[in-house]
C-alpha cells in the first residue's frame, strides 16, 4: 500500500515533467525560425479579411495559394525592392552628407565644430572634413572586413522569407483550426472567451493597422514632399519618417524639420520653406483626419502605451517588434479589459 501511495505520488510529478521537457524541446526546435514564422502569423491576422472571402468562393487550399501569391505581389515584392532602394538611397544620402562637409557647403556646422573643437580637451577636433573622411575610410574598411558576414546575413534573410512563404500558405488554410485550437486552450468560459477575443481583435486593429496605415502614407507623401524640392534620396527618407510616425510625440517632424533647417542653411530658403509648409500642412494634418474616420467606435492604446510597446518590441523582437510589440500589448489589454469588465444589470 505505501508503494502505491508513492506511486500515485510519483505519477503526476513525471507527467508534468515530460510535458515541460516536450514543451522544451518544441521551443528549441521552432526558435531558429520564431521571426519568420512571426512575420507570417502578422500578414495572416493583417489579410486573413480578404482570404476568408476568397476562401467561401475556392475553398481552404485554393484560397490559401491565391492569397499567398497575393501577399506576395502586393506586399513582399515591393517590401524587397523598396529595401533594396532604400539601402542603396541610404549609402547615396551618407555619401552625400559627408562631400557638403569635407567641400564646405554647410559652413554654419563648420563654425559649430571648431566652437566644440575650442572647448573639447585633447587634440585632433580641428579638421572636421579630414576628421569625416577618415571615419568614412574606416567604415569602408569595416565593411570590406565584415562582407563574408554580409552575404551570410543576405542568405539568412533569403532563407527566412521562404520560411514565411511557406508558413502563410499554412495558416491561411488551417486558420479556422488554429483559432478553434486557441479557444480551447484559453481557460475562460466560452461567452467571455469569445469576448476577449473580440475585444483584442479591435485592439489589434486600432493600434496596429491604423498606426502603420497611417504612418505609410506620411512616409510616402515625405519621401514625395523632399523629392519635390529636389533633395537627395526622398526614398530613403520617406521610409524613416514613417519608421518615427510610428512612435507617438516623436513623429515625421524629427526628419523633417532638420531637412528644413538643412535648406536654409545652404541659401535655399525657398525650398526650405515649401518643404516646411508641405510636411507640416500635408504630412501633419493626415494623421488628425484619418486617425479619427479609422478608429470611429473603436478603443486603442494610449500613446504612452504605442511608445512602449513599439521600442520593447524592437528589442525583443528586433525589426519584427515594429508590429508584434504592439500587437502583444493590445492583445493583452484586450484579454484584460474584457476578463475585468462586469455586466451591466438589467
Amino acid at each position: 500500500m505505501p508503494q502505491s501511495n508513492a506511486a500515485q505520488r510519483l505519477t503526476p510529478v513525471l507527467f508534468y515533467g515530460v510535458v515541460l521537457l516536450l514543451a522544451y524541446l518544441v521551443f528549441r526546435v521552432f526558435r531558429p525560425f520564431l521571426v519568420p514564422l512571426g512575420w507570417a502569423g502578422v500578414l495572416v491576422v493583417v489579410f486573413y479579411p480578404w482570404h476568408a472571402r476568397l476562401e467561401k468562393r475556392w475553398g481552404q487550399t485554393r484560397a490559401a495559394a491565391v492569397s499567398t501569391l497575393g501577399v506576395t505581389l502586393i506586399l513582399i515584392v515591393p517590401a524587397l525592392v523598396l529595401m533594396t532602394v532604400f539601402v542603396r538611397e541610404g549609402v547615396e544620402a551618407a555619401r552625400g552628407i559627408q562631400r557638403a562637409v569635407a567641400e564646405g557647403h554647410l559652413p554654419w556646422v563648420q563654425r559649430a565644430w571648431e566652437w566644440i573643437a575650442q572647448r573639447a580637451p585633447g587634440e585632433g577636433l580641428n579638421d572636421l572634413p579630414t576628421l569625416v573622411r577618415q571615419s568614412a575610410e574606416r567604415v569602408a574598411g569595416l565593411l570590406a572586413s565584415k562582407l563574408g558576414v554580409v552575404l551570410r546575413n543576405v542568405g539568412m534573410f533569403l532563407f527566412d522569407l521562404f520560411v514565411t512563404l511557406f508558413a502563410l500558405f499554412y495558416l491561411f488554410r488551417d486558420a479556422g483550426a488554429i483559432v478553434g485550437g486557441m479557444r480551447r486552450v484559453l481557460p475562460f468560459e466560452e461567452a467571455h472567451r469569445d469576448q476577449m477575443i473580440a475585444q483584442a481583435q479591435k485592439l489589434i486593429f486600432a493600434s496596429v493597422t491604423t498606426s502603420l496605415a497611417i504612418a505609410a502614407l506620411q512616409g510616402l507623401l515625405g519621401g514625395i514632399a523632399f523629392a519635390l524640392v529636389g533633395l537627395a534620396a526622398p526614398l530613403f527618407w520617406g521610409v524613416v519618417m514613417a519608421f518615427f510616425s510610428l512612435l507617438p510625440v516623436v513623429g515625421a517632424w524629427v526628419i523633417w524639420v532638420p531637412a528644413t533647417m538643412w535648406l536654409m542653411a545652404t541659401g535655399n530658403w525657398g525650398r526650405g520653406l515649401a518643404l516646411a509648409a508641405i510636411c507640416a500642412g500635408v504630412v501633419g494634418t493626415v494623421d488628425n483626419l484619418l486617425r479619427p474616420l479609422l478608429l470611429s467606435g473603436r478603443t486603442r492604446l494610449n500613446g504612452l502605451l504605442v511608445f512602449i510597446s513599439v521600442l520593447g518590441g524592437i528589442i525583443v523582437f528586433g525589426m519584427l517588434g515594429v508590429v508584434l510589440g504592439p500587437i502583444v500589448v493590445a492583445t493583452a489589454a484586450g484579454i484584460l479589459e474584457a476578463y475585468t469588465r462586469r455586466e451591466k444589470p438589467a
